[in-house]
């Protein structure tokens, strides 16, 4: 075991969905201390996300990235490097696995847990937006992409959904777009304007993620999950209170309008 591997501790984060195992790992990447949250699951689940598409996976996660390894990831080749050094620090195969990374340190996640007769919903969400707010449809975009640069920001909303019953392909992408929806409710109600546009409203952050999983439960197959459904509210609910707290974690957004 090399030294890349060795953790400092774990720190067990718990949730109310049968066979998902969540915790934060504290460890190094090139020697710098970092910390990891990391959702293990008894088999492998359908996941679809925004930074690498659809997977199957046995685990899911999202890596704090500190100020002093920005250096280290912050180019495509260097991004797609640590994106394949990062599951072996943690002992994980990169292809058993889909990961998120954000300049919020895990210890300020949020957790939100919704519920009806059957269907669970769990959203865990960092979130950071107060230097990196944006509203899509009038800011400006000025990154092209290229095989060398990248351009860093300081904020990301990052959300991990989670569910007991299986969600077709379908499901899963209008999830996003519930689960969006929601976050942006959120900047809405605490008042976020855009960094570059300080009199327009953000809608998110430029570097926004988002990871969906699957349940495996397949006598209760979900096809649906836009506002009408119940599974879309409830999709919503756990997200919009999740990206609220973590909000208020990072950014210490307490009330509206006070930055």
């Amino acid at each position: 075991m090399t030294s890349e591997q060795v953790t400092f501790k774990e720190k067990k984060i718990p949730i109310e969905l049968d066979n998902v195992y969540t915790k934060i790992i504290y460890h190094t990447y090139q020697g710098i201390k970092t910390n990891t949250l990391l959702a293990a699951f008894h088999e492998k689940r359908n996941a679809l996300s925004t930074v690498d598409g659809y997977k199957k996976v046995s685990y899911a996660g999202n890596s704090y990235i500190p100020p002093e390894m920005e250096n280290l990831v912050m180019t495509i080749r260097e991004y797609k490097k640590y994106e394949k050094q990062l599951p072996l620090t943690l002992g994980i195969k990169p292809n058993q696995i889909t990961f998120m990374s954000t300049g919020v340190n895990m210890d300020q996640l949020a957790i939100c847990h919704k519920t009806y007769k059957h269907l669970k919903i769990c959203c865990i969400a960092t979130a950071g937006a107060k230097n990196n707010a944006l509203r899509m449809g009038t800011d400006t975009g000025n990154w092209i992409e290229t095989k060398t640069n990248f351009k860093p920001a300081t904020g990301t909303i990052n959300i991990l959904l989670l569910t007991n019953t299986t969600l077709t392909t379908g499901a899963m992408a209008r999830a996003i777009i519930t689960a969006t929806e929601a976050k942006t409710a959120a900047l809405q109600d605490l008042n976020y304007m855009s960094t570059p546009t300080p009199h327009a409203q953000a809608t998110g952050t430029g570097t926004d993620t988002m990871i969906i999983i699957s349940g495996t439960d397949k006598q209760n197959t979900i096809h649906h999950t836009g506002g009408h459904t119940k599974i879309g509210e409830l999709i919503a609910k756990a997200t919009k209170n999740a990206v609220t707290q973590g909000l208020k974690n990072f950014d210490g957004k307490t009330t509206k309008g006070d930055f």
